[in-house]
């Protein structure tokens, strides 16, 4: 998943989705709605259709914004899915004190839910992220139980960082699999 102000064609999106079937599995970059004036509601409704029943074969993957919309995601299921891992890159669970985001973290996420409906969680986080401080990576790791994988200055992980390709992430989930 993508994050605010994205398309599924930016960053290392496709290089990520080119390597995932490469290796056989089915994946999607889906074009989340209203990206510059993003809601939970329109974000989690538009991941839930996307995804479908969850299972144990099923990893998601999210940048920046796209990293707590998966969480809601993963709060929001039935007790009867789970999901096989995540991988949480420049994610947030908390708010960024950030408006037009604060529809995401308005409510406090359920740090135990969200454990109890997946797998393996990863966050990949840089020491100089302007957009999502390093230490929303350490609340991950720390209220997740997540493998926390430090990248020293790769900014907020995306083109304008020189990020077309991740392997951490290939690698996550390959290790998740």
């Amino acid at each position: 998943m993508h994050g605010y102000g994205a398309v599924p064609g930016d960053n290392w999106f496709p290089w990520l989705k080119k390597e995932l079937k490469a290796k056989g599995f089915k994946a999607e970059v889906p074009e989340m709605p209203d990206t510059d004036n993003p809601t939970l509601k329109s974000w989690l409704g538009h991941l839930q259709q996307v995804v479908g029943k969850c299972d144990e074969n099923t990893y998601l993957v999210g940048h920046s914004l796209g990293t707590i919309t998966i969480l809601r995601f993963l709060e929001d299921l039935p007790k009867d899915q789970k999901a096989g891992g995540i991988v949480l890159v420049g994610g947030f669970s908390e708010s960024l004190d950030f408006k037009p985001l604060e529809t995401f973290t308005e409510k406090p996420l359920d740090y135990e839910k969200v454990k109890k409906s997946t797998g393996k969680i990863v966050a990949i986080n840089s020491t100089d992220d302007q957009s999502v401080p390093f230490r929303f990576g350490e609340i991950i790791r720390d209220k997740l139980d997540a493998e926390l994988i430090v990248l020293n200055g790769a900014g907020h992980i995306n083109a304008e960082s020189g990020y077309f390709k991740l392997p951490e992430a290939l690698d996550a989930i390959l290790k998740m699999v």
